[in-house]
Parts: structure tokens; C-alpha cells; sequence
């Protein structure tokens, strides 16, 4: 069977490159005459993967001498827990901007070991903008802001940076490597891998080196942070598989250039896309321009009862994973980096066609 056109929020598309030397590694990794599955992450020949993964992930990120780079599991959804643990003891006020079901999520997780503010909430039009910052109600002593940089249901996107002299953790799981950032404007940056840099089970922790020591005394040690910098993030065998293949995709974008190229590619896709939702009846994205999303793009057909035809269709012509979340419905699709941009074309000119046979 071709491959198809693979708009999934996660585990999302993978660079086909990237795949292909998975598929020539398979049988025999680097003359070892085992996979690089069957490999102990302490031999010489993972540990070399390892410091290669990390030394070129600093090099597209441009990240700072004074944080620590550390590969976790349980996802970005226990990187909601550790936060709070790490760096507010329970008597502590931490601030939390809630822009999408990840921030709310996030933010509950917090409220069970610290004291929650939430300083900005935007449920009440069902996350579909970013409060204005002059609105937030922020606290005084706050250890921390957190925010979801990409909310990936809602399709929301922060495009600043808030003020303030608190550190910012951000959960930046569905927009991480898709544009270049100054990691050193931020206190912690957290991700899920299986967006933008490999398959699911491990989890991306970037951390200023001087929030490292807990906040908290006696907590378990796989949920300090400071356990993943002293042990180079093998504190316990890791998935070695999932850190391997974020080693080969941050290879292939160095070789293609880095992250500027990739985020103009990024921006040329969505801004197709979103040109063709909006200059369409037929079509609706419910979203605040002014923080739209440049990975996941819901959008509303005009009649939805039209929805299962359009996604029937959409699967027969090799665009897959196009259903929308339940909480917007619809349609979304998420364009991380390695979904090319032939792939929006493509899904573009479908619209275009099941509008004019169905409008």
C-alpha cells in the first residue's frame, strides 16, 4: 500500500527519511548484529547516541550552558505533576494560564500539590482565543507561570512571550522544534515526543539548572528532576528505541537547515490552509486570528451532517487522522514539521472539490 498523507495530533507523522534508515537499522545497528531495541543503553555504542542526540538538539534550540537537557517517560502528562513537585513545596503559589484542555489539565494536576492560581482562563468560549495579558491575575510570589505554548485539541497558539520576573514552564509538546525559540527566556520547557521528535514514550525536560534542586523534600527519585541531570537520564533503562529515533530526526533537521527553514515551511502550510478555510462559506475555523495555531488546525464544515461523508472520502483519497476533537468536532489537521507541504496542497484541493460537489 502507498504511504498516505498523515494528519494525526499524535503519535503524528514521521520523516520518511528517517524511516528508511530505521527500516536498514532494524537487523543490524552499526555492525553490532543486534537492533538498536536489543542494545544496552549503558554500552559505548548508545551512550555515543545519546551525547550526539543531545549536543545536536542543543544546537537547533540553541540551548544555554546553564540547563540541562534530560529525556523522561510517562509523557508530557506526568511532566504536569513533576512541575509542581519540583518547584513549589505545598504552601506555594504557582500561576497557571489555561488556554485549551492541556492547560486545564496541567493546571489540576498542580492544584493537588501546591496552591493554584489560575491567572487566565479562556473556557468561556470554549478555548478559542488567549485572554489579552493586561487581563491576567497573577499572584504575588508565584514560583512559577505555566502555560501551554499549543494547545493541540483547541488549536491555540501563544505568539509572545508573557512578562514578569517568575520562571515560565511551558508545555510545549505539539509546537516544540517547529520554530526557533529563546530557550533561555524560560525556566522549563516539557514535551511529549510524538509530535515533533519521534514516537511516543519519552518526554523532552529542558531546565534551568538552578531549578533543579526540589523544591520539596522525600520525593520519589524518578520525579526529581535533578536524578535525570545526575544520571545523564539514565536513572533506570529508558526507551532507548524512542531516544534513538529523536537522535536520527534531529539529524534530519539539521541536514535540511534547522529550525528557520522548518518554520518557514511550517508558516507557508498553515497559512495555506487557513487561506482556503477562510475564503470559504463552506468552511470555519473558530479561532482568534491573532493565536491561531500553526501545527493543529480544526476547522467546521458548514453543515456536519456532511462530517463522516467528508472524512470517508478524505481516508479513500490518502489523507488519514482528519476527524476533529469531540470537544470542537469537525475536522482538524495537525501539520507538524515532517507533514510535507505537498500533503496540505493536496488536502487543500480535496476541500476545495467536496465544497463545490457538496455545497
Amino acid at each position: 500500500m502507498p504511504r498516505v498523507y498523515n494528519f494525526s495530533a499524535g503519535p503524528a507523522a514521521l520523516p520518511l527519511e528517517v524511516l528508511e534508515i530505521i527500516c536498514d537499522d532494524i537487523p543490524d545497528w552499526q555492525g553490532t548484529g543486534m537492533s538498536v531495541m536489543e542494545i544496552s543503553h549503558r554500552s559505548k555504542e548508545f551512550i555515543a547516541v545519546a551525547a550526539r542526540c543531545e549536543a545536536n538538539l542543543r544546537q537547533l534550540m540553541s540551548v544555554p550552558d546553564d540547563y540541562s537537557v534530560l529525556w523522561t517517560q510517562g509523557g508530557a502528562t506526568l511532566q504536569m505533576a513533576m512541575a509542581p513537585l519540583n518547584l513549589a513545596g505545598p504552601d506555594d503559589t504557582a500561576d497557571y494560564v489555561v488556554t485549551g484542555s492541556w492547560g486545564k489539565k496541567a493546571a489540576s494536576e498542580a492544584a493537588k500539590q501546591c496552591k493554584l492560581n489560575v491567572a487566565a482562563d479562556s473556557s468561556d468560549k470554549n478555548f478559542t482565543y488567549i485572554p489579552h495579558e493586561s487581563t491576567w491575575q497573577r499572584s504575588d510570589g508565584a514560583k512559577y507561570l505555566h502555560i501551554t505554548s499549543n494547545e493541540t485539541i483547541a488549536g491555540v497558539e501563544f505568539h509572545f512571550l508573557p512578562q514578569g520576573d517568575v520562571p515560565i514552564v511551558a508545555d510545549m509538546s505539539s509546537s516544540i522544534l517547529s520554530r526557533p525559540i529563546n530557550v533561555g527566556e524560560y525556566g522549563v520547557i516539557y514535551a511529549g515526543a510524538q509530535k515533533n521528535i519521534g514516537p511516543a514514550g519519552i518526554t523532552l525536560v529542558i531546565v534551568r539548572n538552578d531549578l533543579l534542586e526540589p523544591a520539596r523534600e522525600k520525593l520519589p527519585h524518578l520525579m526529581m528532576w535533578k536524578s535525570y541531570a545526575e544520571s545523564d537520564s539514565m536513572t533506570n533503562t529508558p526507551p532507548t528505541f524512542a531516544w534513538y529515533v529523536a537522535d536520527l530526526v534531529f539529524q534530519h533537521l539539521l541536514r535540511i537547515g534547522g529550525l528557520d527553514v522548518i518554520a518557514e515551511v511550517n508558516k507557508r502550510k498553515a497559512e495555506k490552509l487557513y487561506a482556503a478555510i477562510d475564503g470559504s462559506d463552506f468552511y470555519s475555523n473558530p479561532v482568534q486570528v491573532d493565536c491561531r495555531s500553526r501545527m493543529n488546525i480544526p476547522f467546521i464544515l458548514a453543515d456536519d451532517r456532511l462530517d463522516a461523508k467528508f472524512l470517508e472520502e478524505t481516508l479513500a483519497a490518502g489523507l488519514t487522522n482528519l476527524k476533529g476533537h469531540r470537544s470542537v468536532g469537525g475536522m482538524r489537521a495537525s501539520i507538524y514539521n515532517a507533514v510535507p507541504e505537498e500533503a496540505v496542497d493536496t488536502l487543500i484541493e480535496f476541500m476545495a472539490e467536496f465544497e463545490r460537489t457538496n455545497g
